[in-house]
């Protein structure tokens, strides 16, 4: 048992992912103010047009995947590294894993 343990905390491919799994969890932390930033945007623009901005709609909809994709990274269901490693067309098309 020990020497399991020993073994893994030995292992870089361990310490490269806790590295990029904090720098995502930095990254989630901004992507999420800047999905308030849409949802203050669409309110106003709704407010004053009556439907939402189409373009930011999308936008909107690709920072959710985005985080999405974060959220499965940092809770080990997936391997893939999220945006800037993997094309953003990736992101959209990812699906929830099997169990």
């Amino acid at each position: 048992m020990d020497e399991q343990v020993s073994y893994n905390l030995a292992e870089f491919d361990i310490w490269k992912r806790f590295f990029f799994m904090l720098v995502f969890a930095a990254i989630a932390s901004l992507v999420r103010l800047l999905i308030w930033a849409v949802t203050a945007f669409q309110v106003v623009f709704a407010l004053l047009t009556g439907r939402a901005n189409q373009h930011i709609l999308s936008f909107g909809r690709s920072l959710s995947v985005y985080t999405y994709h974060i959220m499965l990274y940092l809770t080990f269901c997936t391997e893939t590294l999220p945006f800037p490693f993997t094309a953003w067309n990736l992101t959209a098309d990812l699906q929830l894993p099997e169990q």
